[in-house]
């Protein structure tokens, strides 16, 4: 994939997020919501960051399974039941994210909601990728 982050200065500076990503490729990949769960379908992790990363790193597998890499998300949405905890967790989560996916971000928002499909779900990371 091709990726030209643009981050407008007429724009707040981004942490940990693009602005925009004008991303050419062949293939798109789109990678469903993923939580914190292991292969038996559990939910593992008792705090936010803990969940963050093994959802991060589901999503990364998926990607991988799909013949992609980090550099190759365009878009990522972080769906967290808790933005004050998420807000909190912040520094340490943005820490997790560039050990596993580096510094190259795609396009991001976080959205609180009310519950995630799985009860003890904290946080659920969901977005698509371009291909080569």
């Amino acid at each position: 994939m091709s990726a030209e982050r643009i981050n407008p200065p007429e724009l707040s500076p981004p942490t940990g997020f693009s602005h925009a990503v004008v991303a050419t490729g062949s293939r798109v990949v789109f990678l469903a919501g993923q939580t914190a769960l292991d292969t038996d379908g559990k939910v593992v992790g008792d705090s936010l960051p803990e969940q963050f990363e093994k959802a991060l790193t589901n999503l990364l597998t998926a990607l991988e399974a799909a013949g992609g890499t980090p550099s190759d998300l365009a878009r990522v949405t972080v769906y967290a039941t808790d933005i004050t905890a998420y807000r909190t967790h912040a520094r340490e989560l943005g820490r997790i994210w560039r050990e596993l996916a580096g510094r190259d971000y795609p396009a991001m928002a976080v959205v609180e909601v009310v519950r995630l499909w799985d009860d003890q779900a904290a946080v659920e990371l969901d977005g698509f990728a371009v291909l080569p």
